[in-house]
Order: structure tokens, then sequence, then C-alpha cells
């Protein structure tokens, strides 16, 4: 029917574009995700319908075969199902016949047997409709299910070629609604809607043409009703469609409030933050309520309307099918059967209605993802380096170079807008193996030269260079695997202490892994524990502490084993005698390493080889501990006033 592994899944690669364009949510809180809106204003409708289902459609298109199936039975179903009142009517006419015949005296009455005959023929084409209506239903949630799995994986792709700037501007409430709520939706929706147009499509041609065999005058009847029924659809689609899409949009809100307010409830409580918490919580649950609200009012008046339209016409036809029996045109089995096609004809145009607010709901949940889908990725260009080493990449690709691990930043300019430069003139040559410490106060630009180096962010003017190389000339893969990294947040997933250390590379052996925890002072508690190495860490990785969890981090870096290393503030949320353990373990993992040390408690840099001292996006001093202290500069001034006392 439909197979996952060739439903045209793009390969998993870095492909990437620099830089957003139009941006799916607002800015960042400051030290704080951002709120769950994307760029949709409030009671904007679907910016382009057409475009969103004519998308939709080319992800059905590899599930043509399954289709055409889908289509073949439901004609099947729905011709088998029509004729159904034809049929019925000779028995009605039958029954008819012979109460006329007992009440004028013949003796032949009412044959059973030939109304027993045309039962058992009915029955036969009501089962074989039902049998086809299931195949089609089978098929298409088999067709729906794949098409919302390729989707989800198209998300989680993208996720992976985004750049972090993307993350500034969205929470992650708003991407997992994505993920899960516009998703399923597609998923239950897609099956029921494209099933129902096929069924009533094929209804109304085949009643129709049954209705002109049995009366054309009473037909003509009938379609006077369908221009007020059309009418009366489409003004309901026109003014339901903003509200569906409003649905979905605050929806989003709502999940993603939730979501920050959840990961975060422990500072939220903290600061009081419940009244707050729970007032922003009405007003985007107050807007759903709303925006739902009318959504489904203004759909559901549609069946009181169609029902309204459907009763005039069959007190018309009613009476124009009495008049016809009297005169002979028809018979009352014929007035039967057209009764139930009317009901039939008028049927189908209720489930268009439906199908209309469901396709609403479709296009404004594939609209957002596609929306989603969209974002511009991290670009991955090739530009020569600035410096010509003269270096043969036909013969040895970047790639494959041997790294040794020296870095050189030259007149490197960058800012996260063009208007606001974070990095002014940045230039510092590192030699392999040294350590090198980046001091400074908040916003100096220390994390950012990191971000920089591993091109989470592109240089606006200036070069990187890496063993001589323009760190452009790398795949972002390749120049990301020689980095390791310790941050200040203990990034841990659900899942065994081994498989978290082994996140580092993942082919290791349970001995590599263990040498790896030795050397980051980590094996001696993780043995205290229950279960070991195969202790299971929850969600928050709670279980443990804070300084545990930065020397299982610190183990996962080990074992990645890389050639250059960053730790960025690493030990500055855990206890002194933490400390000297994971000064102890930093030590090791530093070894024969160039290491970026990012750190604020400047007595913990004394002996980095190199101290490159940054305020306001420049390096204003830089050397040795001995030799910046002897200046009696701004490093002295940081570092002095540390120490109570002492004076720079």
């Amino acid at each position: 029917m439909s197979d996952r592994k060739h439903s045209n899944i793009p390969d998993k690669q870095d492909t990437g574009r620099q830089a957003v364009g139009k941006p799916m949510g607002r800015p960042m809180r400051p030290g704080g995700r951002g709120g769950g809106h994307h760029a949709m204003m409030a009671g904007e409708k679907a910016k382009d319908f057409k475009a969103s289902i004519k998308r939709l459609l080319t992800y059905l298109s590899p599930y043509k075969l399954a289709i055409t199936a889908v289509l073949l039975f439901a004609i099947l179903s729905t011709v088998f199902t029509i004729v159904g009142p034809r049929i019925l009517a000779k028995a009605i006419d039958e029954l008819y016949s012979g109460l006329v015949r007992i009440i004028s005296g013949k003796p032949e009455g009412i044959r059973f047997d030939y109304i027993g005959r045309v039962l058992l023929i009915l029955l036969g084409l009501y089962g074989i409709s039902a049998a086809f209506s299931y195949l089609q239903g089978f098929i298409m949630a088999d067709v729906s299910t794949t098409v919302s799995y390729r989707l989800r994986n198209a998300i989680g792709q993208k996720i992976n070629k985004l750049p972090l700037s993307f993350f500034d501007k969205v929470s992650q409430g708003e991407i997992l609604s994505r993920v899960t709520n516009d998703v399923d939706l597609l998923n239950n929706s897609l099956s029921q809607s494209i099933t129902q147009i096929i069924s009533s499509a094929t209804t109304m041609l085949g009643v129709l043409i049954m209705m002109l065999s049995l009366s054309w005058k009473m037909t003509l009847v009938a379609l006077g009703m369908l221009p007020l029924s059309l009418l009366l659809v489409l003004s309901v689609v026109k003014r339901s469609q903003k509200y569906f899409r409003k649905q979905q949009e605050y929806l989003g809100h709502v999940n993603g409030h939730i979501e920050e307010m959840y990961g975060g409830h422990v500072v939220m409580k903290v600061f009081n933050g419940e009244e707050k918490s729970v007032k922003e919580f009405e007003k985007y649950n107050s807007q759903l309520y709303d925006s739902a609200w009318k959504s489904q009012f203004i759909s559901s008046l549609m069946m009181p309307m169609m029902r309204f339209v459907g009763n005039l016409g069959y007190v018309v036809i009613c009476i124009l099918g009495a008049y016809l029996t009297t005169i002979g045109a028809m018979t009352v089995g014929g007035i039967q059967a057209f009764i139930q096609y009317v009901r039939s004809f008028t049927q189908p145009i209720n489930d268009i209605a439906n199908i209309s607010n469901i396709l609403q709901q479709i296009a404004a949940a594939a609209e957002r993802i596609f929306e989603f889908l969209d974002e511009e990725e991290e670009k991955e260009d090739n530009i020569k380096a600035y410096i010509n080493t003269g270096f043969d990449k036909e013969n040895e690709p970047l790639s494959k170079v041997d790294i040794r691990g020296n870095v050189d930043f030259i007149n490197v300019h960058f800012g996260y807008s063009p208007d606001k430069i974070v990095i002014n003139d940045f230039s510092a040559s590192i030699k392999e193996g040294q350590k090198v410490a980046i001091v400074g106060p908040t916003g100096a630009g220390k994390t950012t030269i990191v971000k920089l180096l591993m091109r989470f962010y592109e240089v606006n003017d200036g070069a990187i260079l890496l063993d001589g190389h323009d760190i452009r000339d790398f795949s972002r893969n390749d120049l990301r695997s020689v980095f390791g990294m310790v941050l200040q947040d203990t990034w841990l997933y659900n899942g065994t202490i081994m498989d978290n250390i082994r996140y580092g590379r993942l082919d290791a052996t349970d001995e590599e892994v263990i040498k790896a925890t030795k050397a980051a002072q980590v094996d001696h508690f993780v043995r205290t524990l229950p279960d070991s190495y195969n202790m299971v860490l929850n969600e928050e990785a709670s279980n443990v502490s804070q300084g545990q969890k930065q020397l299982l981090t610190i183990a996962r870096a080990i074992l990645a084993d890389p050639k250059i290393l960053i730790l960025d503030e690493a030990t500055s949320s855990v206890d002194t005698r933490t400390e000297v353990y994971i000064q102890k373990a930093m030590y090791n993992l530093m070894k024969g390493r160039t290491s970026f040390v990012i750190a604020h408690r400047l007595s913990t840099i004394k002996d980095s080889d190199l101290i490159l001292c940054m305020n306001e996006g420049d390096i204003v001093e830089q050397g040795t501990h001995e030799e910046l202290l002897k200046m009696n500069g701004f490093y002295a001034s940081m570092y002095y006033s540390q120490f109570e006392g002492k004076t720079a």
C-alpha cells in the first residue's frame, strides 16, 4: 500500500541556509524562551488556502495508486448503495399491487416470494457496498498515517537544519504544537475528508441519473433547491474560515505558555509568579475559547439550514409526486424511491459542507506546518579562505585534514542584527595545545566568540581560521566534530547514565565509557547509585545533583576525544568540594588539547597559557595571568575586585 522507506523523505543532510527570513515567533524575553506566538496576527485567516492544499497534495502524490484504488472502491460502494432504492421500489410496488388485488377481491394477493428475492438481492448489494467502504477506509487510513509520518519526519529533520537564531525567537511549545497538534489534525481529518469528497461526488452524480430516470419534472424541482443550498454553504464557509485559523493559532499559544511554565515552574513559584502565569494562561485560553466557539457555532449552523431547505424540497416533491401518481405517471414505489434519492442527493451537499469545515482546519494546520518547513536553513557555503594556504581541495578535502588545533581570529566583526554589533574587531592567535581563557564582564561577547567558532552564527566580516583554513571551508558536521563542549547548563536526556555518556561517541564500548568516567572523576559516585551505570535519569535529570550532572557531561566530552575543547562557565553552579573534582576532570580533559575556557571566577584560570580580556566586543588586553597583573589595567581591576581588601 504505502511504504515509509519509499516515501520521498529527504535524506538527512547538513544543507542549511543562513538566517531566517520572516520571523515565526516574537523576540525572546530576556533570560527566557519565546512566549509561544508566531508571526500570524490575531484574526488573520489562512494566507493562501489553495496553495496550502495544493502543496499538501504533493505529499499525497507518491500514493496515486492507493488513492486510485480508494476512488474505485468509493465509486463501487456508492453505486451499489444508489441502486438499492430503485430495487426496493420493485418490492414496494409489488406490495402495493398485492394490497390492491386483495382489496379488489382477486385471488392472487401479495407475492411474498418475489418480495423476498428482491430483499435478498438488496441485502447482497448493501453488503458489497459495505465491503468496498471498509476497504477504502482501510487504505486511506494507511495513506493519511504515512503522510503524517513523513511530515513529522520532515519537521524533525528541519529542526536539525535551522540556525541557532531561529530558536532565539520561537518557543519550544510553539514547535511542539506543529509536530503534535497540527500533524495530528491532518492525520485525523485527511482520511475522512478525501473519502467523503469522493463518495459525495459519486453519490450526487449517480443519484441525479436515477432521479432523471424516474421523473425529469420532479428532478427539476429537486435541483431548484440546490442553488439555495450552495449559497448557504459558501456563506458559512467564508465566515468560519478565519476562526478555524485562529483556533489553531491560539492552541499554539496555549501550548507554548504551558510548556514554558512547566519547564520553569520552580523559578515561577520562587518569584510568586503563579497569579501572573494564571492570568496569562486565562488570556490565551479565552482567545482559544472565543475562536473555537465561533468556528464551531458558525459551522454548526450549516446543518439546520440545510435541513430547512431539504424539508422545503420534500414538501414540494410530495405534492408533485401525489399528482403524478393520480394521473398514472409514477408508481408508489417510484415516489418512495425518488424521495430516498432526494434525501441521498441533499446528504452529499451536507457532507460537502462539513468537509469544507474540515478542509479549513486542514489548510490552517498545513499552512502552519509548511510555514515552519519553509524557514530558511543554515547555509552551507564554500567561501574561499581569506588566507591562501596553497591547499588543494581536489586532492584532499578539508574534512579529511588532520586538525592540530591552531585557531586564528582575523579582524572578526559580528552582530546578531545589523544595527547591534556585538564583536567589533576581534583578532587573536591560539596555538595547538594552549589553554586560552576568555574573561570579561557580562555582555562583553565571550560566549558569542565560541558560537562563531563553531559556526552557530556566521561572521559579518573577517575570518576564523582552523589550522590555516577558513572554517567556512568545512562542512558544519565536520567542523563541529572537532570540538567538544561543556556548558554551564548541563544537558542530559531521559535514559541510562551509560547511554548519556555514550552520546559523546555512539560507537563506544562499555569499557571505553567507564574509562572516560574514571578520567572525569565520576566512576566512584556512579557505582554508589542504584543500578550503577544502568540507572535511568528522569526527564529533567533531577535524580542526580547539579555537580554530578556536570561531571557526567565532562565524561561525555572526554569520550568524544575532541581536538578543541570549549568550557563555558563549567564550574559556576557547584559547591567548592565538587569544583575540586570538576577541576581535576577538566585537567584530564584538557591534556594535549587546545582549550577555550570562559570563566567569571578568575582564580580558576590563572594557569592559562593565554588570557583574552574582553570588553564591549573588543580584546582590551591579552597575555598570561602574571603579565596582565603587571599591566595593572582592566584585568587586574577585575581580578582584585574578587578579593576583599585588595584594590587594583
